[in-house]
């Protein structure tokens, strides 16, 4: 391969953006620390410690519980990625099964996995699909959509000196 080959960096370029494309469009970040929060959870329930010659067990009675716990939240974490629209419900069921992991998991998996799913669901409650950008010729004023003009239809608008307050007669 020469230097002046460039179909390898391109490749590598397109998919680059592609990928920060599709990353922009949703929750990743969000679904990533969710997903992150059930790997301790699931973990260290059934985790063998070594030190030295001296094993230490920590598993609980409660092992199956952060088994389901830590499989729900990597679930979640992946369906923030591929279902955007469920953000809010897996947000806040994010939050209450790291909560629940307190009692459960070894105090949520030594805190790392609670602190990931409270984050994690946190930003996915909070995060808003982007505005697309206004187009170019935005100075038209004909129509809907034209500039200064709102586009409420609710009729409550303090635009239209209504501001939520509708008379009773």
């Amino acid at each position: 391969m020469s230097a002046e080959t460039s179909a390898v960096p391109g490749q590598f370029t397109r998919r680059r953006l592609q990928f920060r494309a599709w990353r922009g469009s949703r929750p990743f970040w969000a679904g990533l620390f969710v997903l992150l929060a059930g790997w301790p959870i699931m973990y260290f329930p059934y985790a063998h410690l070594r030190v030295g010659h001296l094993t230490l067990a920590m598993s609980t009675t409660a092992g199956a519980g952060s088994l389901i716990i830590g499989v729900l939240l990597v679930v979640l974490g992946i369906s923030l990625w591929f279902q955007k629209h469920i953000r809010v419900f897996a947000g806040v069921a994010s939050i209450l099964l790291g909560l629940v992991s307190l009692p459960v998991s070894n105090f949520g998996g030594f805190l790392m996995g609670f602190l990931l799913a409270l984050f994690g669901g946190a930003m996915a409650v909070s995060w808003a699909p982007g505005v697309p950008p206004a187009p170019k010729d935005a100075e038209d004023t004909d129509g809907p959509g034209a500039v200064g003009e709102s586009n409420d239809l609710s009729g409550t608008s303090p635009a239209n000196g209504a501001n939520g307050r509708h008379s009773a007669g």
